[in-house]
This record gives structure tokens, sequence and C-alpha cells, in this order.
């Protein structure tokens, strides 16, 4: 009897959506963890803060990250969480043979990885207390500073607008009420005013965001000796103490954990803006020379980062523990430069709004003046 063939069923292909819906997934939850951990500053420090302490308490770094991972992702239940995807990123890392530091890239800012790589080769617990102190204190500058625009450029804008409303809305009315008059005064300024925004609108409107832009796009770029002429002129003052106290606390982490002073100053260019690194590059053609950091800075004429600081530093660099005083002299200039920008804030608060109590009574003044002219204007016709 012959066998009846069998026929072979063709297997069932296992379909890669499936997979490759996960693989997108996962990549979005990385670029999202890295995104999120790069942005939000306070969860690295917490990270940074809980691992230096698990490193004083001896232990390993692999083990203190794993016991961070385990605690972020929930003991595994919820492994999607930003940070334990963030963990577990420098753990495959580091297990490939980078340093800490490296492991960071792309999850912090290049100042923190500069702080951060200190530890690559020394301490490592006290680089990251050094990078928290560093980022803590910056931050603390960030709200004074913000301020001290913020308002101030509010309340001129204010005054833009005010100015507007005046000639666009109040004084034209008045002008077409006495055709062929001739103004004179202060009524007459009110007047050119309302032909000027009439004529002029995008310009007028257009002013003052092209006047700020050239004073932010100055900040960071404008670097010669041509700079000194405003650095104790706001918004530049303002620019120049933030940056020197970012420069002078990163400076002193660096050397506290060792850095020879001319090395940390070279780190320091990597991250430097124009304006910083013209400073930075000026300083160490006299460090080279054999200056200390102090005698350097006061060399150069620029005085940078401030002028009674750079005195400070001339007497500090003689001595045994420099590394010390440098380090309580960026912390006391960084409290004593808080006070200073929120001195500085209420200086241009205050000329802002005197600004705005000067242009109220111009238009105030103006206006009873238009309306004198006007009405002597119609007794004569």
């Amino acid at each position: 009897m012959d066998s009846i063939p069998q026929t072979k069923i063709p297997q069932k292909r296992k379909s890669s959506i499936g997979e490759s819906a996960g693989q997108i997934g996962s990549r979005l939850n990385y670029w999202y963890a890295r995104l999120m951990v790069r942005s939000i500053t306070s969860d690295r420090l917490a990270v940074y803060r809980k691992l230096s302490a698990l490193l004083r308490n001896r232990f390993s770094l692999m083990d203190a990250l794993d016991r961070l991972h385990q605690i972020a992702s929930k003991d595994g239940k919820n492994p999607d969480d930003t940070m334990a995807i963030a963990i577990h990123e420098w753990v495959k890392s580091i297990q490939n043979g980078e340093s800490f530091s490296v492991a960071l890239r792309g999850w912090a800012p290049p100042t923190e990885l500069l702080m951060l790589s200190v530890g690559d080769i020394a301490n490592l617990e006290l680089a990251l207390d050094n990078t928290v102190n560093v980022v803590e204190g910056m931050n603390k500058m960030k709200g004074p500073v913000v301020n001290a625009i913020a308002y101030p450029s509010f309340l001129i804008c204010m005054v833009l607008f005010l100015i507007y409303g005046v000639g666009r809305w109040m004084v034209p009315p008045m002008v077409d009420a006495v055709p062929g008059m001739v103004w004179t005064g202060l009524a007459k300024s009110l007047v050119d005013l309302s032909y000027f925004v009439a004529d002029y609108t995008i310009l007028f409107f257009a002013a003052l965001p092209v006047l700020f832009l050239i004073v932010l796009f100055s900040f960071p770029r404008w670097r010669g000796r041509s700079r000194t002429m405003v650095e104790n002129v706001p918004p530049w003052s303002i620019y120049r103490i933030f940056i020197g106290v970012g420069w002078l606390l990163s400076l002193a982490a660096l050397v506290k954990a060792g850095t020879p002073v001319s090395k940390a100053m070279r780190s320091l260019r990597a991250d430097a803006s124009p304006y910083l690194l013209y400073r930075i590059d000026r300083t160490l053609i006299y460090i080279n020379n054999g200056d200390n950091l102090g005698d350097a800075l006061y060399r150069t004429g620029l005085k940078f980062p401030d002028e009674e600081v750079v005195g400070d530093l001339r007497i500090y660099a003689e001595l045994d523990n420099f590394q010390d005083a440098l380090e309580s002299l960026a912390q006391d200039w960084l409290k004593n430069s808080i006070r200073d920008i929120e001195q500085k804030a209420a200086i241009l608060n205050g000329v802002a709004i005197l600004l705005i109590a000067a242009v109220v009574a111009w238009v105030v003044m103006g206006t009873f003046a238009m309306q004198e002219q006007m009405v002597s204007g119609m007794g004569v016709a």
C-alpha cells in the first residue's frame, strides 16, 4: 500500500514588527531620559550626593551605582525611570572600560564633566562634592541675575507701549480737531511722536529687541581690552560677576582636588566663551612666565574677575594652604556677588521706574500744552 505523501506545513515566520516597536520604544526612552537628566540639575546633584556618601562608606563605584539603580528602578519594577536608565547606561560604559566622567558624556554639562574628571585619577567622592558645590553656587547666582535683567526689561517694554499708545491713539484726534495748527513746545514733541509712530511703527517696535540682541550677543563675544570700559556698567558688570564667580568656583574645585593652577586654567579653556577664553589665555601668558595666579591676573590689566578679588589672590597665592584659601575666597565672593547683583538690580529697577515716571510726566504736561494751544487756536479762529 502506497503511503500518502506528507504535506509539509510551512512554519509561521515570527513578525519583527513587535520587536522593532520595542526597540523604537527603548530608544525613545533612552533619548528622553538623556534629555531629562541633562536638563534637571537637581536630579543629577541628588545622585552625586548619594554616590559620594556611598563611596565614603567604602562602597566600590560599581556597587554604589548598582545600589542607586536598584532604588531608582524600584527593585526593577520601574526600569523606564529616567534616572534608572541613566545609571544603567553609566554602568555599561564603565564596564566597557570608560571612566565615570566619560560615562556621563551627554548626560551632564561639560562643566560638571570637567569637575568629575579630576576624580577619575584621584578622589572621586571629593570630585563629586566639589561638583555639587560649584553647580549649587552657580544656581544661587541665576535667580538674582534673572531678576536684575527681567524686571527692568519689562518696565522698559511698558514705557514703549505707553509711548506708542499715546502717539497712536491719544494725540491724532487732538491734532485732527484743529487742522493746520502750528504746535510748539511740549505739544509739538507729542505731535512729532505721533507722526513718528505712524510712519515708523516697525522701526519703533524693532529698536528694543535689536538693542537687546546686540547686548546679549556682546556678553560672551566682546572680549578685548575695550570691554573693560563697560565692565562696571550694568548689564555687562552683572555678566562679568556671573562668569567670574563660576570660573573662580571651578578653579578652586580643581586646585583643591590637586590640579596645578596652570593645568586647571588650561582645563577651563575647553568650555569657555570667547570673553572668558581671552582672559584665561592672557593670564596663562604670565603664569607660564613664572607669575603666581594673583600677579598674573593683575598684570593682564583686565580687572577680571574683580579688582578686589585679584588683590586678595595676590596675597593668598604666596600662602602654603593656597587651595583652601582659594576655596574660601570663592565662597565668600559668591555670597558678596549675590548681594552686589541684587544692589545693581535695585539700581536698574529704580532707573526704569524713573523712566516711566518721566514719560508719564512728559505725556501729561504735553497733553495740557496741547489743550491750551487748541483753546488759543480756536479762540483766534
